[in-house]
This record gives C-alpha cells, structure tokens and sequence, in this order.
C-alpha cells in the first residue's frame, strides 16, 4: 500500500493513491507542470537570489490583477497571512475579534496568539458560512473586526458582513485561504475587506509546493504596514519602527506558483463541473436534497450555493443525516478505496484550548449539527467522470440501505 500523509492547512489526513478515488493526489495534480517547474527551479538555482527578489513582487502584482486590488504581499503561510494582517490593524489585548467556530483552527488561533478574544459566531446552515444576523448579537465595546470566512470555496455574504462592520466601526479581515477565485456579485474573494488573507497549501485550488500565503488590500498604508512587519518591523536595514515577525515568502514558491496562476480559473471551472456531475447523479435520488430547505426526511444535503456567488469547490461537502449515519457511510466509503475528508468534527467553541474565552458555556446548535453530518468527498480536477460515478454508486447503495433520519 503507498499510503501518503497528508497535512491540509495543518489538518492531518492520510490518503492511499492507489485507492479507487482516492480524496487528493498531489503528484497527480502536478504532473502537467513539471517540466516548466523544473526549468523555473533551474533558473532560481543559478540565479542565486534566495530571499525576496523578482519572483515575490512579479507573483505579488500578478495576483493583485487576478484579484483586481491595488496591493498583494505575498508571506510564508495561509495562517501568517493571517496574524499579519490582524498585527497590521494593530489587534493585541483587550480587543474581541467575531468570527466563526465552524473554521479551521488558525481563523481563531491567530486572534488569541495577539492577546485578544475570538467570538465565536454561528453559521448558516445552507452556505456554512457566518450568519450576519448572529454577528450583530456578538458586537460589544470592546469588538474590534470580523473574520468571515469563504468557507470550502463559496464566499460568506460579504456585503452584508462589511455593512455591519461599517455601522460599528468594525475592521473586516476576510479569511479567504479555501477560496482563491471566488466571486460575489462578480467581484473577488480578498477584494472587500481592509485585508483578504490566502492560502497555497499544496491541497488548495491555487497550490504551490509547500507552505505560503498572501494578504490583498486596497489600502496603500495598510500594504506599506504589512511588509515592514513581515520582516520583523525592519525599514531600512536593522532599524525597527515596529515589532513583527519573519513572514517571509520562498521566492522560489512564487517562480512555481507564476506557472499555474493563469490555469486557475481553468482548474476551478473544472471543479465547478464534477460538481454539477455529482448533482445530477444525486439530486435525482429520492433521499437527496439538494438545499437544506428541503431537508425534511430526507438522508443526505447537497451543498448549496449562495444567490450571487460563483463557488470554486475547494470542497465538495455534503451532510449525512442521522444519528450515527455519517460514520456508516464513511465506513461504506473507507472499505471501497475511496477518499473522504471530515472538515470539521468540532466547532472552535468546543476546542479545549479556547475554553479560557468560552468557559465551555458557548452553544452553537447549527454548528455543531454541521460538525455531525459533514462529509467531504473527491472534487479535485483530475477526478476522472467513471470516479465520480463510482463515488455516487457508493452513496446511492448507502441511501438505498440506510434509514431515513
């Protein structure tokens, strides 16, 4: 068996490629850009330049058009991108920064690393996404941003999130590190907010080799803050304004990551249609709805996308329904050779190490529904039709056996 660890955004998954379906297969992915790869490695080898140089600003003004904003500053994660932008707001104690719980642990990691208070906000059942009425609830005076998060490539309501965050005099940092390409009203994901914050994880839809990431702004002051702070506040040489960090990104990630940026809304529109392959084979299926609207009786929930936003499916995520229903299906799925990912069993509310801001005392019930029935399964663009089929005969046999929840 060559079984491959895997870490998505520092989420440890382990996948077998030589499964049926398997969930991811890097090698795969990379194959068609290998040799460019290896030519831009072999002119960053003799070029001698290892830190900084063309290849960070050439990537950093080729994303900020892909994006359509004035600044990128391209840093050495998806979780850097992060903090960077909270330090560059100048987030620290005493401050409470909104965002969801049902996130990857960095959304709300980086908020308490700074001394402050993550706030944990409910979701939307159909999106995943944060519920702006919910944020309202959670303002207090000591608020100081939101962190909405385009969760699995689909964009939180970001109009309604920053008209909030406007009525309070409230920063809006938008996690978009699942959600690279994503539109709102055909406008991009990290175009909206005082920052956007990205990923290139190998798993993600723009994936580089390793780990790197980038802010967007279209404030000029807010970009110049940024990369003073991404190397340890330093402007000029050995002279420090501020206390930052070394956040600095591999250039050599930036000569691979240039080779597979203009294939990007290739890739996703790839993504976008072995999703609709997956709906078409299940939606028709009388267990099957396809919004949560519809959910009455029935076994399993098709993800939903949003009214105005255009989904990348960084994942296609489903909800199993009925106690226990998930783990069966999963079961199902493990024994067939297919791949399968959990994103996520907790909520940040339930995470023992957050339980100093919660007490234990936080209750997000659409959460923590969420949290028991979702399910992940195979969307990348290399996932061949007769792969699909079989991930839909596997499920449809499922529904066929199981219970109604």
């Amino acid at each position: 068996m060559n079984e491959i660890g895997v870490v998505i955004r520092g989420e440890s998954c382990s996948f077998d490629a030589s499964m049926s379906v398997p969930l991811l297969n890097l090698a795969e992915h990379n194959r068609p850009y290998q040799d460019r790869m290896r030519e831009a490695f072999d002119r960053f080898l003799a070029s001698g330049q290892y830190i900084g140089g063309d290849q960070v600003t050439l990537f950093e003004k080729e994303v900020a058009s892909y994006l359509g904003v004035s600044e990128c500053v391209a840093v050495s994660s998806g979780t850097d991108a992060l903090l960077l932008a909270l330090m560059a707001l100048d987030v620290g104690p005493g401050d409470e920064v909104i965002c969801p719980s049902f996130t990857f642990f960095a959304t709300a990691g980086v908020v308490h690393r700074l001394g402050a208070k993550p706030v944990f906000a409910e979701i939307l059942e159909g999106s995943f996404n944060m519920d702006p009425e919910d944020i309202e609830h959670r303002i207090t005076p000591r608020t100081k941003g939101i962190i909405p998060v385009h969760l699995f490539g689909q964009m939180a309501n970001i109009a309604r999130i920053q008209a909030i965050a406007d009525k309070h005099g409230l920063f809006v940092l938008e996690d978009a590190a699942q959600a690279i390409g994503a539109r709102y009203n055909g406008k991009h994901a990290g175009a909206f907010g005082a920052f956007g914050a990205f990923s290139f994880y190998p798993t993600k839809n723009l994936s580089g080799l390793g780990d790197s990431g980038l802010v967007s702004t279209n404030d000029p002051k807010l970009a110049a803050k940024a990369r003073i702070l991404r190397v340890h506040g330093m402007d000029p040489v050995y002279y420090h304004s501020h206390v930052g960090g070394n956040f600095r990104f591999d250039p050599i990630q930036g000569a691979l990551l240039r080779i597979k940026l203009p294939d990007l809304d290739a890739s996703i529109g790839l993504r976008q249609e072995r999703a609709a392959c997956y709906v078409s084979r299940l939606g028709s299926h009388p267990a099957v709805a396809l919004s949560c609207e519809e959910a009455a009786g029935k076994k399993l929930i098709l993800p939903e996308t949003s009214v105005g936003n255009a989904h990348t499916f960084n994942q296609f995520t489903i909800r199993v329904r009925g106690e226990g229903a998930r783990d069966r299906l999963v079961a199902q799925l493990k024994a067939a050779g297919i791949g399968h990912g959990i994103y996520y069993p907790l909520g940040l509310h339930q995470q023992e190490c957050f339980r100093c801001h919660t007490g234990g005392a936080v209750s997000l019930p659409v959460t923590e529904a969420a949290c028991r029935e979702v399910l992940s399964i195979p969307i990348v663009p290399e996932i061949k039709l007769e792969q699909i089929d079989e991930v839909c005969d596997r499920i449809i046999g499922f529904l066929d056996g199981g219970s109604a929840a």
